[in-house]
């Protein structure tokens, strides 16, 4: 509840351009508030004051589209060394590296979509198909809708609950 508090007044205090570098770093694979926690507070705020529910999720899409291009084009141009770094330096992270991986293997193009859908792997599916130096066309067109779905789910879930926080 504490928490939730805190975000709650940085959100107020700063907006929305609050959620965008949170989001940003998010999608970037950054250490941080986890989206999980920052959107639903969100949501909150926009059910309080009225805000438009239509502009955070444009802000938390976009937000998540740069910085999926930022990891996408660490992959595009790093390749493989940068995931052989990864696996060295964040050996818990080789699951969910390789889940990615998975899912664009087996499903192809839509593999970003399903992975934008599981967590952790959603961040890292990115730098992934970077690697792999998938088609940015279609990594736009699958990400968008896997981060739309994930980031509409999260903050409506803070807006449709929020009058609980609000007491």
């Amino acid at each position: 509840m504490d928490n939730v508090q805190v975000i709650l007044d940085y959100l107020s205090e700063y907006g929305l351009f609050f959620l965008f570098v949170i989001v940003f770093l998010e999608y970037l694979n950054l250490p941080g508030l986890p989206a999980g926690i920052i959107m639903p507070a969100v949501g909150i705020l926009v059910a309080a004051n009225d805000m438009s529910f239509l502009m955070a999720l444009v802000v938390s899409v976009l937000a998540g589209l740069l910085g999926s291009y930022v990891l996408y084009l660490i992959g595009y141009f790093l390749g493989h060394p940068i995931l052989e770094w990864f696996y060295e330096r964040f050996e818990q992270m080789r699951p969910a590296i390789e889940r990615a991986i998975r899912y664009t293997d087996q499903y192809g193009d839509k593999g970003v979509f399903i992975a934008r859908l599981i967590p952790v792997a959603r961040t890292l599916v990115s730098l992934t198909v970077g690697t792999v130096r998938m088609n940015v066309l279609k990594f736009t067109i699958y990400s968008t809708f896997g981060i739309i779905i994930w980031n509409f789910v999260f903050i409506y879930a803070g807006y449709g609950f929020g009058h609980l926080f609000l007491k």
